[in-house]
């Protein structure tokens, strides 16, 4: 049995199991957890179910051991040796802890993490669900038993993993992510009336991109960025170029604050969101916000305090809404500023990061609080 904490002399031992890396917001959280924890609390290691992409591989830490398993299917035959590997990377690495991300790389480690004699396992849900299937509810009712503990970033994740899939409430916590700071705090506010529109966001259905094109045809003079990429470019593009209006999608965002400050209102439009890595990151930036009152987005914007919620799927409230802050500079600024007040009081990084070591540490000292949310 493992020994606490401070009774052993090291850090905790966790091993991170994930799909692959991507600059995706849940990805994106976990490196910088790797990144920024103490060594001294916590003493990370990487595993990548895929890992092979020349995408994954540029984003690799280098500061902790990595295996990448090359597993592309779960029902492939050669699934079977990548296990073996991963039960010796285990066994080599010793961890207290072995945490996963996403389903497949879950349905892989959480049985092998057990019978290579793990003390904890920890399941991650950053998200309200939108995407699963009846299958994946029921895997998830299989893991349960085997699963010490759940974590969610926000209540609204939490709130969804207790209807699909039915774990033990006491054993789901709320870990609420954070921004780096710093990356956006020399931004000034906007400094007049509103002309660029934007959003960072992948170019997928879940995100509503769609009907931020929809909103754009009813708000002439103004011109609009979405800076991500993914499957629905070309339709975007097509309903873009067809409708001839001025919208850009210029690709991938490798500088997300550069991007923030040719901003003067920022848009969070999608159709289901857990805790919005990109919302958080407006906030930071002093973007005047709209976003759609979806998943944990009402927890960190409160309509008429930190931003204009409007409802999902409604091209006409989401046009309105930025007209709104187009018409009242004075308002829009107040509003960017209060979310950055916001951003700086409750979700900083080095917060993330604290939260993230203490659930360590309780967790193998048998010390999990009752509460739902581990304090910052």
């Amino acid at each position: 049995m493992t020994k606490p904490h401070g009774l052993i002399g090291r850090p905790v031992r966790v091993v991170f199991v994930i799909d692959e890396l991507a600059t995706a917001g849940t990805e994106t959280q976990l490196l910088a957890l790797i990144r920024e924890v103490d060594r001294t609390r916590v003493l990370p290691a990487l595993v990548l179910l895929r890992g092979e992409c020349e995408r994954s591989q540029a984003l690799e830490p280098r500061d902790c051991p990595v295996l990448r398993l090359g597993v592309s299917k779960l029902r492939d035959p050669r699934t079977a040796l990548r296990g073996w590997q991963f039960l010796r990377f285990l066994w080599e690495f010793q961890p207290d802890v072995v945490q996963t991300y996403f389903p497949d790389s879950s349905y892989f480690a959480v049985p092998l993490a057990r019978v290579a004699g793990v003390p904890h396992v920890v399941r991650t849900r950053n998200n309200i669900g939108h995407w699963m299937r009846g299958i994946d509810r029921w895997m998830g009712r299989l893991l349960n038993p085997l699963v010490s503990a759940t974590i969610a970033n926000c209540r609204a994740a939490r709130e969804a993993l207790l209807r699909d899939e039915r774990p033990t409430p006491a054993r789901v916590h709320v870990l609420e992510n954070g921004v780096d700071l710093d990356r956006f705090l020399a931004l000034k506010p906007p400094s007049g009336p509103a002309r660029t529109v934007g959003a960072v966001a992948n170019l997928r259905p879940v995100k509503g991109l769609d009907v931020l094109v929809a909103a754009a045809r009813r708000l002439p003079g103004l011109s609009f960025h979405v800076a991500g990429e993914g499957d629905q470019r070309a339709a975007l593009q097509a309903t873009i170029d067809a409708a001839k209006l001025d919208f850009a999608l210029p690709g991938a965002c490798h500088d997300v604050p550069a991007f923030l400050g040719t901003l003067d209102i920022a848009v969070l439009c999608s159709r289901a969101e857990g805790l919005s890595n990109a919302l958080l990151e407006y906030m930071a930036a002093a973007r005047p916000i709209v976003a759609t009152a979806v998943g944990a987005t009402p927890e960190l914007i409160r309509d008429g305090q930190e931003g204009l919620l409007v409802p999902p799927g409604d091209a006409s409230a989401l046009a309105d809404a930025i007209a709104r802050l187009q018409r009242d500079f004075v308002e829009a600024r107040r509003l960017g500023l209060a979310a950055r007040r916001r951003a700086i009081a409750r979700f900083s990084r080095n917060a993330m990061i604290r939260r993230f070591e203490d659930f360590y540490t309780r967790l193998i000292q048998g010390r999990m609080p009752h509460h739902e949310t581990i304090p910052a």
